[in-house]
């Protein structure tokens, strides 16, 4: 599979550090974003790689030449093909693409050449080829989702909606494109002529009404380099090893969350949005969360689902409120997982198919061991923090460590909310 990184923009906003260099090779700890990107390409067995340049782009081309040589920073070789297309004149985020339609004929893999990442491919691309769409992004939650484009999709991973800054938006899932995509040779077919063209609103946008654009979450590590701030985090990042550590072909670690009366404040059963509400210090525990490597995922019982008191979308609604909530904070959770089932009858209005034993209700520890081959979770490694014993007992069948909130346990730590438990944990290592 071909690669193709767009190392062409100006980066306006940081090139106050440096204006002699273009944005892709601004270093970090030393060597410049591009060569860390084709690091993570060619450490994974993809070395045939297109960098499309235009600003400074001879730069780029000095640095790397076409792959054989060694590298300045490092001193080994790059140990890879690089073929160079050059936009004699800005051409935005995909117009260079119709230089490329004689030269990919499967799907390929588009970068933006200030990002820095490390995936696993090979699982994306499996994911982009088991859904049948012409294109697929790879999006994520950030911490700053109020001034990002946010993605909609449904259980199939299909896109619904794409929403831009600009547009309006309420309640959301905190679902951001990452600037990394898997496209196939159809999209180039919307390329007719050499001009600038924007890829996301032009290109993709468009792939919404027909049905042929999906998004592959993933929890890994990407952050682009836009401002000089982001520059001083992901060098601290690649420091501590949190970088490569995030990739989904290591083991993972993991503090799974309840919902109700740990994340929110406890009302009973929550049938109204307008009832929710986070408890004071959660946003700053799950940032301190967000920000150690470990993933955050809620675990949750939600029987209002059987007894046919609130229906899924809008469980979905209030979870969106919870992610737009905790992003204007700088908080984000990695994934929800949620129990439907009671095993109950009798309800009025219940829902016959929910009415039911199953594997997933705490306090069996279904959702943990589903989320666990998700994310490939070590979770002897883990932690499960919730405020009823039932928590508490699902995360000892999962194999995790276990704390509760409030009231005392027989087999757990007692704490009085989320942010205590949370500074214990990461003060203790």
């Amino acid at each position: 599979m071909k690669i193709v990184i767009m190392a062409g923009g100006k980066g306006t906003r940081i090139a106050a550090l440096n204006s002699e260099i273009p944005k892709p090779m601004f270093p970090i700890n030393g060597k410049p974003i591009l060569e860390y990107q084709i690091e993570c390409l060619r450490d994974q067995g993809y070395e045939d790689i297109i960098l499309i340049v235009g600003h400074l782009g001879h730069v780029i081309k000095e640095y790397f030449g076409d792959g054989n040589q060694v590298s300045q920073s490092t001193g080994k070789a790059f140990g890879v093909h690089i073929e160079y297309i050059v936009e004699e004149e800005p051409l935005g985020t995909a117009g260079a693409l119709y230089l490329l339609k004689n030269k990919l004929t499967e799907s390929f893999l588009l970068l933006n050449g200030d990002v820095i990442f490390d995936i696993d491919i090979e699982r994306f691309k499996q994911y982009h080829i088991s859904k049948g769409g012409d294109a697929t992004l790879l999006v994520h939650p950030n911490n700053h989702p109020y001034d990002s484009g946010i993605v909609v999709v449904d259980e199939e991973g299909r896109v619904l909606k794409w929403l831009h800054k600009e547009d309006k938006r309420t309640w959301y899932k905190n679902l951001v494109n990452s600037g990394i995509h898997m496209l196939s040779p159809n999209v180039l077919d919307k390329l007719t002529q050499l001009k600038k063209i924007d890829l996301d609103r032009e290109i993709l946008k468009p792939m919404v009404e027909e049905e042929k654009l999906y998004a592959y979450h993933s929890t890994e590590y990407i952050k682009d380099m836009g401002t000089p701030e982001r520059l001083n985090i992901v060098s601290a990042d690649i420091n501590q090893g949190l970088v490569q550590a995030k990739n989904l072909s290591n083991k993972q670690k993991a503090i799974f969350i309840d919902r109700d009366g740990t994340i929110n404040k406890y009302v009973g059963f929550l049938r109204n949005i307008d009832d929710f509400e986070l408890i004071e210090g959660v946003a700053e525990a799950i940032r301190i969360i967000n920000q150690s490597g470990y993933l955050t995922i809620v675990i949750t019982n939600q029987p209002v689902i059987a007894r046919g008191e609130v229906s899924i979308p809008q469980l979905n609604e209030i979870h969106n409120k919870m992610e737009t909530l905790l992003g204007n904070e700088g908080a984000y959770l990695d994934d929800i997982f949620y129990c439907p089932h009671h095993p109950d009858r009798g309800y009025e209005g219940e829902i016959p198919e929910y009415k039911k034993v199953c594997d997933c209700r705490k306090p069996k520890p279904g959702l943990i061991i589903k989320a666990a081959k998700k994310y490939n979770i070590d979770l002897e490694q883990s932690w499960m923090i919730g405020d009823e014993e039932t928590d508490v007992t699902a995360g000892i069948l999962a194999g995790c460590h276990v704390m509760r909130i409030g009231e005392k346990s027989n087999h757990a730590k007692s704490y009085p909310n989320l942010l205590t438990c949370v500074t214990e944990i990461f003060c203790a290592k």
